[in-house]
């Protein structure tokens, strides 16, 4: 299956895929409109061995403060997908220390948004995210406008930055070496996918082989389709350069991508 899987994702590295996507720049803290703040202490069950707190656990930061920031707005249910998250680290965050989320909407399109995340430590750790949310209709789950209140809320701080709509990772090259990917019980939620904090699991695995790929740093993970329970998983990975690169891979093609570089360089 394994193989299989991995040549079906590799056949279709020439397809467009039309999906959102996170402008290369990334944006700072608004002087004028809506920043929420909570604040954060880098727990064991967050870090790794050597006590840098790992890229899952902040991933449930982000979302956790982004949920935060939602409850609080008075706008009401809503429904959004993540489709990309870029987190640049300057600085990682270390075991015990004290964080400042700042998050704040960071730019519109018209059914889509980005939110940055700005932490900053106590101890000197400076890590910035910017997620794309897809707004969609809960009945047809396809993309949908965003609603007027939105905008009453969120444009102040995103200062009329505009983000585009296109994925950019490249499909997995042939030759990629690939091997199953158990998803486990703990890895999925509410919704019965797979929690986007789970995809950086296997980042966080191969990043740990890879002593050279230290801060500063950019990692992303791109969102294609969810993995659910009844899902059989590969899991491609190209690590024979100065960047890493992953897919995971199913029988409909590629279900998400990530790569880690130094910051600065271009993507792989």
């Amino acid at each position: 299956m394994s193989s299989a899987v991995a040549r079906r994702a590799q056949g279709s590295s020439q397809r467009a895929v039309a999906w959102g996507v996170v402008d290369e720049a990334m944006a700072v803290e608004p002087a004028r409109g809506r920043v929420v703040r909570r604040g954060r202490r880098v727990r064991l069950g967050d870090v790794s061995p050597h006590g840098r707190l790992r890229f899952d656990a902040f991933a449930r930061y982000l979302q956790d403060v982004s949920d935060d920031d939602v409850r609080t707005s008075g706008l009401g249910e809503m429904s959004w997908v993540v489709r990309r998250t870029v987190v640049e680290v300057h600085r990682f965050a270390a075991y015990g220390e004290e964080l400042e989320l700042a998050t704040f909407c960071s730019g519109v399109g018209s059914r889509w948004a980005e939110r940055t995340v700005v932490a900053r430590g106590d101890q000197g750790a400076r890590m910035v995210a910017a997620t794309l949310w897809v707004h969609l209709d809960p009945a047809t789950m396809a993309p949908r406008t965003l609603p007027a209140g939105f905008h009453d809320v969120y444009d102040e701080a995103a200062g009329g930055r505009t983000v585009r709509a296109r994925l950019t990772h490249a499909a997995p090259p042939v030759g990629a070496v690939g091997d199953r990917w158990p998803m486990r019980f703990v890895d999925f939620d509410v919704l019965g996918h797979v929690n986007n904090a789970a995809y950086w699991i296997p980042v966080e695995e191969h990043l740990a082989r890879r002593r050279d790929l230290r801060a500063p740093l950019r990692a992303e993970v791109e969102f294609r389709s969810a993995v659910e329970p009844a899902h059989e998983v590969v899991l491609l990975v190209a690590d024979d350069g100065p960047s890493l690169a992953l897919w995971l891979v199913g029988e409909a093609g590629v279900h998400a991508s990530a790569t880690v570089r130094p910051l600065g360089t271009d993507a792989p």
